[in-house]
């Protein structure tokens, strides 16, 4: 059998954390999963939908006695719930966290459960653009990539029990350094997700300045929705990862800026030939993505 824990409490019961309950739940690798958060009516659908067994309003009472904690809550809000409950922790416990960003969080989380328990970062790459338990499915990490980023003070014993953890439900797991992590995330997924945001505020402004008696977006075919799908995630979420991970994006936007510049000035100058070669590098890209 796979690795079985005790209690687990999850620290916000969203899209991600409550996914986490239902697929350990149904996979059988808890007693009991512990729901911790912010909204009664949220925390109620996660029992209604299984992926808690009950909740809890104080969070010292819910991280008593579980086995594994893990923080599913916006990065920004790490520091606070550890230092709010840290000392609640049973000893060995084990925490861990499901967020986009790994390098500054990784050492910040370390240090503060010091010897009392054990950390261990981790992110699932899986999700979608709704929030909320409601959108959860425990088929959610299901074929996804899930990467745990240890660091020299990781407990070996932790590290394999959350990496069967993330097997058990489906997920492919593999390993990284935490700052790498956050150099190819800040490419592949906080980059696009920036990009999204900012071409529909765009849409806004063209709108507003150009064509105030229409709405571009009821024009708009299935190319815009694909490209800004990610648009409608997490506002606070995202405010979050783009603060914290602000070095390699602005690194990651200088590069997406310089790329547009130059398709910019292909088109500007009516290079039909530089245009299409530059497409045609893209599509050829683009096409191995699966």
């Amino acid at each position: 059998m796979a690795v079985h824990f005790n209690q687990v409490a999850i620290v916000g019961v969203g899209l991600i954390g409550g996914s986490l309950g239902m697929g350990l739940k149904r996979c059988g690798l808890a007693g009991s999963v512990v729901g911790i958060g912010r909204r009664v009516e949220n925390l109620q659908t996660a029992v209604r939908m299984g992926a808690i067994d009950r909740y809890v309003a104080a969070a010292t009472e819910g991280v008593r006695g579980a086995d594994l904690v893990v923080l599913a809550t916006p990065v920004d809000t790490y520091e606070r719930h550890l230092k709010e409950w840290g000392a609640s922790l049973k000893p060995g416990a084990i925490v861990s966290d499901v967020g986009s960003v790994k390098g500054p969080l990784v050492a910040q989380a370390e240090g503060l459960v010091g010897e009392r328990a054990r950390f261990v970062g981790a992110h699932p790459i899986a999700g979608r653009e709704k929030s909320g338990v409601a959108a959860g499915s425990p088929e959610l990490f299901r074929g996804a990539r899930c990467i745990l980023t240890p660091t020299p003070q990781t407990d070996p014993q932790a590290l394999q029990k959350i990496r069967e953890m993330w097997e058990a439900i489906g997920a492919t797991v593999c390993t990284m350094d935490p700052e790498l992590h956050d150099r190819v995330l800040g490419a592949v997924s906080h980059l696009p997700h920036v990009a999204a945001f900012t071409l529909i505020n765009a849409l806004t402004d063209i709108r507003e300045r150009s064509v105030p008696e229409l709405d571009l977006l009821a024009y708009a075919g299935g190319g815009l929705r694909d490209t800004t799908r990610i648009a409608a995630s997490s506002p606070e979420m995202w405010r979050d990862i783009c603060l914290w991970n602000r070095t390699n994006l602005v690194a990651m936007i200088e590069a997406y800026e310089d790329r547009l510049r130059h398709l910019k000035g292909l088109i500007a100058s009516g290079d039909g030939v530089g245009i299409e070669k530059e497409l045609e590098r893209a599509k050829q890209v683009r096409e191995k993505l699966n």
